[in-house]
């Protein structure tokens, strides 16, 4: 990486610059969260029940005495000993803030297909507080696109949105929002996949203001450098 070495007074002027640019970029992500706050709502119409640490639990009670719900499609198959490295290192940034947007009326839990014992014995590894529920006997993670068959990815499956999609595992990350009225209706709002959930992922947003960046490019897939947090302490 060759620096660019020049004077204060020049970097300055390079800053101011680029400060205008970010500027615009803010104002551009007004806009777009705007827009995603917008967005028209379906009608949950199906029954789900999910086995969680307080029992079987309905999508309306994950919501407690909350009116807006985010749901973590995290990636634990029925038969990994593990939970996926990149869906774990979301959860290192989303778990501290769910006390905080609480306070603004959102719940938000963990849905993976994987058994609840299995789950848990995960969660106690990773030392994480959030509630994870499974989804092992319901259809939510088909029904929201993170879960495949062996048959459909041997073609191509439909994740973020597309039918054209190719993807390398039988479950898939993504992030959910439903939210329920005065009379129990829940509705979904919002989805999002892919590089979609990179916006809840604070190291990046920190490696991105440094000169080497993400520093990805040489790797065979951008996260190939990522582990579970308790590994690189090994």
């Amino acid at each position: 990486m060759g620096a660019n070495i020049v004077s204060r007074k020049q970097w300055l002027e390079a800053r101011l610059e680029l400060l205008q640019a970010e500027k615009a970029h803010s104002r551009a992500r007004d806009e777009l969260t705007r827009a995603r706050q917008v967005m028209p709502w379906v009608k949950i119409d199906k029954e789900y029940l999910f086995d969680g640490p307080d029992g079987l639990e309905s999508l309306s009670d994950l919501f407690e005495d909350k009116s807006q719900l985010i749901v973590y499609h995290f990636m634990f198959d029925t038969d990994w000993a593990a939970g996926c490295k990149s869906c774990s290192f979301l959860a290192d940034h989303y778990g501290p803030s769910i006390p905080h947007i609480g306070q603004r009326d959102v719940a938000m839990v963990t849905i993976s297909k994987g058994p609840l014992e299995k789950l848990q014995e995960f969660q106690n590894r990773m030392g994480w507080s959030f509630k994870w529920l499974s989804s092992g006997s319901t259809d939510f993670n088909r029904d929201f696109n993170v879960s495949f068959t062996d048959e459909e990815l041997a073609g191509k499956v439909y994740y973020n949105f597309s039918d054209g999609a190719s993807f390398p595992a039988k479950e898939a990350p993504g992030i959910s929002v439903f939210t329920k009225d005065t009379e129990g209706r829940i509705y979904h709002t919002y989805s999002s996949y892919s590089r979609g959930l990179e916006n809840f992922i604070g190291a990046y947003a920190l490696l991105d203001i440094v000169p080497k960046g993400r520093d990805e490019g040489d790797l065979p897939y951008p996260m190939e450098w990522l582990r579970l947090h308790d590994v690189y302490e090994q």
